[in-house]
C-alpha cells in the first residue's frame, strides 16, 4: 500500500511548512487535489494519514481530498471532454491524437495552521 508512504510525505511537507516563529502551531487541515488516474485510493490515503499523524503536530488534522476528473483534449479539433471510460479517440472527430490535461495530479493545495499563542 503506497498510500502510507504518501501520507508520511504529506506529513513531512506540512510540518516543514510551519514557520519557525510559530513553535506552538497546530496543523488543522491539509487540502489535496488527487487525479482519478493517480493510482491513489482516497479512502486508503485518508486511513493511512489518520494513523500516521498520531503524536505529530498534525494530530487531529483533517485531510480534505478533492478528486480531479480525467479530462482530455483532441490535438486535431481542440475538443475537450471528461473521460469516464477508456478513451482512445476523440468523440467529436474520431482522431486518435488526444492528450490528457488533468487526472494524474497529486497536489497539496493548502495547509491550514492554527497558532496556539493566537487562540487564547
Amino acid at each position: 500500500m503506497h498510500e502510507m508512504g504518501i501520507a508520511l510525505e504529506i506529513i513531512d511537507i506540512a510540518e516543514a511548512s510551519i514557520p519557525a516563529e510559530m513553535q506552538d502551531a497546530q496543523v488543522e487541515s491539509v487540502n489535496l487535489r488527487i487525479g482519478k488516474l493517480s493510482a491513489i485510493v482516497p479512502e486508503s490515503l485518508t486511513f493511512c494519514f489518520s494513523v500516521a499523524i498520531k503524536e505529530t503536530r498534525l494530530e487531529g488534522a483533517q485531510l480534505n481530498i478533492e478528486q480531479v476528473p480525467v479530462v482530455a483534449t483532441c490535438k486535431d479539433c481542440d475538443n475537450h471532454w471528461t473521460i469516464d471510460d477508456p478513451a482512445f479517440a476523440c468523440p467529436k472527430c474520431d482522431s486518435g491524437s488526444i492528450e490528457l490535461i488533468s487526472g494524474k495530479e497529486l497536489d497539496i493545495v493548502s495547509i491550514e495552521i492554527r497558532d496556539e499563542d493566537q487562540s487564547a
